[in-house]
């Protein structure tokens, strides 16, 4: 029985992701490197420390990853200034028809939890989250399970009843490292042959999800 679905934000909840993509390429282009929509990819969700480790293995010791994510944040924040903040299609309704089922909701994503507060506000959803919780609140980001074993925690279920709605494989392993549940909507790219083991589902939207959880799937 499904308790609860816990959600990334950027790239589930917000349409950000292509706009973190862009900024990474600009800014570590600028610093001098050879970086391409791929590398970009490659950073999706992922630990800070374990990101700065990756970079440096591919572009050399000379990659300053903190001092690129700084101009990347800055980037980010000019483009959604220009841009707006575009929720994704079907919020509102899912977490409508949860709250209806009696089925716990709570956010657990990569992005420092004040900004988290921000975005959730300004699209509208904050309040409709029973939980709202931060990987920079764990000792390890993902694909570590701590955000995922974090958010069970404070919704008080077992992470085999929650489902978690990913985007990014760095997501998954993390929703998946730690018992849950994962569904993949997929936005920048779609699930590969790792990642398809790992899955419960895939949900082409948000709304596919409330499909699935009809079907009795889980």
């Amino acid at each position: 029985m499904i308790k609860a679905v816990i959600f990334d934000m950027d790239g589930v909840l917000i349409d950000t992701e292509k706009h973190y993509n862009a900024a990474w390429c600009e800014a570590a282009r600028g610093a001098g490197f050879d970086f391409t929509r791929q590398h970009a990819l490659m950073l999706r969700s992922l630990d800070a420390r374990l990101a700065s480790k990756l970079m440096k293995d591919i572009f050399g010791e000379r990659f300053d990853y903190f001092a690129i994510r700084e101009v990347r944040r800055k980037l980010v924040a000019e483009r959604l200034e220009q841009y707006g903040l575009e929720k994704k299609a079907g919020i509102d309704e899912l977490l409508d028809f949860l709250k209806e089922k009696g089925i716990k909701t709570a956010v657990a994503t990569a992005t420092p939890i004040e900004l988290t507060y921000q975005h959730l506000e300004t699209i509208g959803v904050k309040d409709k989250f029973d939980k709202i919780v931060s990987a920079k609140q764990v000792a390890n980001g993902k694909p570590a399970p701590d955000v995922y074993l974090y958010a069970c925690g404070q919704i008080g279920e077992k992470p085999e009843d929650c489902i978690a709605v990913e985007d990014s494989p760095n997501g998954i392993k993390s929703a998946y490292a730690a018992g849950c549940k994962p569904v993949m909507v997929p936005d920048l790219t779609q699930p590969d042959e790792e990642l398809m083991p790992m899955l419960y589902g895939v949900a082409e939207t948000l709304i596919d999800i409330q499909q699935l959880i009809d079907s009795a799937k889980f």
